[in-house]
């Protein structure tokens, strides 16, 4: 790469987040939704419908006009839906969760990201919002990040989960225990998804989600089916179980308390028994550019969620899974085919058996 390429890509970076802010602008003040329902709108009739200045709207409108999302006739000043027009709007609410996401837990955190890297901590939360913890500590406390990350954890939750539980297997009978299975909806998709005879499923997660989680059980008619036990995966996982899953959270920590992890569940299981893992993954080739968790997933996890952390390479979690006394049995990629354009985890599975 020459010096000016290499410049030219410094200039991508550098309007990455007024690029995001002015799309993300456009759907928060309504103009998107405007068009859709009455295209042929001018600026004058946008920002009197909006609130908003007429100049203000040209401006935000000019990079959509740029991108072919939104067309603009010189002549009569008139705006309509381009390439936004073509896009279902379910399709549409899933890619603004997750900028959504991106905007209120992490956007404004990044900017402490040198900090956060130096110190270990979420210094963001620390000089934001007074939080000495995690993203997930603050949730508990704060609204707005609250609504953010759990409409997009449930999204992503219910549309993964069928694709995971197809590549899973989990005996009949069997007694299941979902570590940090946060308020029961990972449970309860087990037992959907698994039904048998006997079967139950264990929510395992901090003292204070079980309130929540029992109620969801009983809301979903599971409650005879499953159950929760409180308790730190740093402390003690509960032994005695056929089957062990994890999802979602193995990324969130660094070698080392992954690997306490690990430890933790293969005591917990029955020799034989098996742990069933869900986690995005980095490229084999870190330089594979249809995957965009290197771009996204540390700034997240160091800067904006745990102050440390971030997925790592199939065949790292395969190695760790190895040292702690399992037998991989599965380690599969989702394909990129079937993963929408607009998503960012590239997410895997990996089965493991205690052999020891």
């Amino acid at each position: 790469m020459t010096s000016d390429a290499t410049l030219a890509r410094f200039r991508e970076y550098m309007v990455g987040p007024s690029r995001f802010m002015t799309l993300l602008s456009t759907f928060e003040l309504g103009i998107v939704d405007l068009l859709r329902k009455t295209p042929g709108l001018t600026a004058n009739e946008l920002g009197k419908a909006v609130g908003a200045k007429p100049d203000a709207v040209e401006q935000l409108l000019l990079l959509l006009v740029k991108e072919g999302f939104i067309a603009h006739d010189e002549r009569s000043g008139a705006y309509a839906l381009d390439a936004l027009a073509d896009v279902a709007e379910s399709d549409l609410r899933r890619a603004l969760a997750y900028m959504n996401l991106i905007k209120v837990t992490a956007l404004r955190q990044f900017f402490y990201l040198t900090e956060s890297v130096r110190t270990g901590t979420t210094a963001g939360l620390k000089h934001l919002y007074g939080v000495d913890g995690t993203l997930y500590d603050a949730v508990a406390d704060h609204r707005d990040l609250r609504d953010a990350w759990s409409k997009l954890m449930d999204t992503v939750t219910a549309n993964i989960d069928p694709w995971f539980f197809a590549n899973v297997d989990i005996p009949a009978g069997a007694q299941v225990l979902d570590v940090a299975g946060n308020t029961g909806l990972g449970a309860i998709h087990t037992y959907r998804h698994k039904a048998s005879p006997g079967l139950k499923v264990t929510t395992f997660d901090l003292p204070e989600k079980e309130g929540e989680a029992l109620a969801n059980f009983k809301a979903h008619g599971v409650q005879e089916h499953c159950s929760f036990i409180g308790g730190d995966v740093f402390d003690e996982i509960p032994q005695g179980f056929d089957t062990v899953l994890i999802k979602h959270f193995l990324d969130m920590f660094d070698k080392d308390d992954v690997r306490t992890i690990l430890d933790g569940v293969h005591k917990a299981l029955k020799v034989g028994g098996q742990v069933n893992i869900l986690v995005p993954v980095y490229p084999e080739n870190i330089k594979d550019t249809d995957n965009y968790n290197v771009d996204f997933f540390p700034a997240f996890f160091i800067g904006a969620a745990m102050g440390q952390g971030g997925p790592q390479k199939l065949s790292t979690y395969q190695r760790w899974l190895e040292e702690s006394g399992f037998q991989v049995t599965k380690a599969v990629t989702k394909a990129s085919a079937e993963i929408p354009p607009d998503v960012i985890p590239v997410q895997a599975i990996l089965s493991a058996t205690k052999v020891d």
